[in-house]
């Protein structure tokens, strides 16, 4: 193995911004502002999520990013900060990296992902189970 995922996580925090709970807080429902839980939907269902959080699964967000792809969401062309964040804040620094290299501007994720959010005291509301 040439690259362990801790080295891939060391590097793109790097080369990112990490935004504290606290920060972030601040940011919660401000306009232009639009946090990006990249956790599998059964991880929300479980856990809960960020009150007005998108959903953007880790497997389609690079797909949702590129505005030349099949599956490109507008949301991502908005002009928007985007907060991503994932349960540790592992997979939301890769996610963050991949979409900066991408050409996404005023990107940036949450240390400690959802689980520091929890413990700071951070809002949740309860997700609904999908049908079927």
């Amino acid at each position: 193995m040439k690259k362990s995922v801790k080295q891939l996580v060391k590097e793109a925090n790097s080369e990112i911004e990490t935004l504290s709970v606290e920060d972030a807080l601040t940011l919660l429902g401000q306009e232009g502002v639009t946090f990006v839980d990249i956790r599998d939907i059964r991880e929300l269902e479980r856990e809960g999520q960020v009150p007005g959080a998108v959903h953007a699964p880790r497997g389609m967000l690079e797909f949702w990013v590129d505005p030349d792809s099949p599956y490109h969401r507008e949301l991502f062309a908005s002009g928007d900060r985007f907060v991503f964040f994932c349960a540790s804040a592992w997979r939301s620094a890769l996610a963050t990296k991949a979409v900066q290299d991408m050409g996404l501007a005023n990107v940036c994720h949450l240390e400690g992902g959802f689980t520091a959010w929890r413990e700071n005291d951070g809002p949740i509301e309860e997700r609904k189970p999908r049908n079927g």
